[in-house]
């Protein structure tokens, strides 16, 4: 089991992201639009620079919805290999069997 304050940071991560998504976005437009004088677009770059940094996507870590685990996750369904075996295993997995040859 993941530490409680990881799991925890990176919740609070993923709800600055979402809260921030708009913002970024249209300010990233800004900076990368060619046609815009220079300096609208070194205005936007430094309102982008004065946003946290935990409000960007990048920042947010994969991790298991079961035990916290932050290595090794399959993003289809959102858990790490030990709890993907494990419930496959017991079968609440549909559609899933072990493997034999």
């Amino acid at each position: 089991m993941a530490k409680t304050s990881a799991v925890n940071r990176n919740l609070k991560r993923t709800a600055m992201a979402a809260r921030d998504k708009g913002k970024r976005l249209t300010l990233k437009n800004i900076v990368m639009d060619r046609t815009l004088p220079v300096e609208d677009r070194f205005e936007a770059s430094m309102k982008l620079a004065e946003l946290p940094r935990n409000g960007a996507l990048v920042r947010v870590k994969l991790r298991c919805k079961v035990t916290g685990r932050s290595r090794a996750n399959y993003r289809k369904f959102g858990l790490c290999r030990i709890a993907l075996r494990d419930l496959a295993s017991s079968g609440q997995i549909p559609g899933m069997v072990k493997s034999s040859w």
